[in-house]
């Protein structure tokens, strides 16, 4: 199992934070069949191979992903995509 630990600092309110990871989330049950749900401020997310949490903090936005051993080689490449939108939307 491979794990993926993230930070972004973000200068916005926990509810405008919210809203965007609302819409990444949107996109990951659109894109790869994502089930989330909140619990408190952090979305919580899986589906076969995959669990994780993006959880919103004052000042940075934290993600946590557990990848199954079918994903793992594709630590990397999952690695850098969850970078970009990080980047897209809290940068």
């Amino acid at each position: 199992m491979s794990r993926i630990q993230l930070k972004r600092p973000h200068q916005m309110t926990p509810a405008e934070a919210r809203s965007v990871i609302d819409q990444i989330a949107a996109r990951m049950r659109e894109k790869f069949g994502m089930a989330c749900e909140w619990q408190g401020d952090a979305l919580r997310f899986t589906r076969p191979g995959v669990k994780g949490d993006i959880a919103i903090g004052a000042s940075e936005i934290l993600v946590n992903a557990e990848l199954g051993l079918m994903r793992s080689p594709r630590k990397g490449m999952i690695e850098q995509e969850i970078q970009r939108k990080l980047d897209e939307h809290f940068a």
